[in-house]
């Protein structure tokens, strides 16, 4: 009788935890991976890496970036960019390259000179991420960078 329970108790936990509609949910999830430097210079680039999960097969949409400068709010800017499409599946898990150019094209977006006299810019980037369902991420932030002047 007793084994007779316990089975009934497993096979239900197992019904259970095969119910479970995503391994990832169904709102974007951005996690902070990298940055390639937190002093830029001019003629240089900064790569952001992040990670992206989503598990209901809708995550292409936009993601925000925006500089968020503590000494010269002048150097502040949002932008979202498109998210290029790109096969999805559920249970997403993806990788985010973002770079930007300091000084120099090379057909990154750019990175602007310091807006305010010829002290350098201390700044934070955040990100977040929007599906086509209007799901929204968490916003993640990377470490403090410092822009040369």
């Amino acid at each position: 009788m007793m084994k007779a329970k316990i089975l009934i108790l497993l096979v239900l936990a197992v019904i259970i935890n095969s119910c479970n509609k995503d391994k990832y949910g169904s709102k974007p999830q951005l996690t902070f991976k990298s940055v390639s430097t937190t002093f830029l210079q001019p003629q240089q680039t900064i790569t952001f890496d992040m990670e992206l999960t989503e598990g209901t097969n809708v995550a292409q949409d936009t993601i925000w970036i925006q500089q968020v400068t503590k000494n010269c709010s002048a150097s502040n800017f949002t932008q979202g960019y498109p998210i290029p499409a790109f096969p999805t599946t559920k249970n997403l898990k993806a990788t985010y390259e973002i770079t930007y150019a300091y000084g120099i094209g090379l057909g990154y977006p750019s990175i602007q000179t310091p807006s305010c006299g010829k002290q350098n810019d201390t700044c934070v980037y955040k990100f977040w991420t929007k599906d086509v369902k209007n799901n929204y991420s968490d916003t993640i932030i990377s470490p403090i960078i410092v822009i040369s002047q």
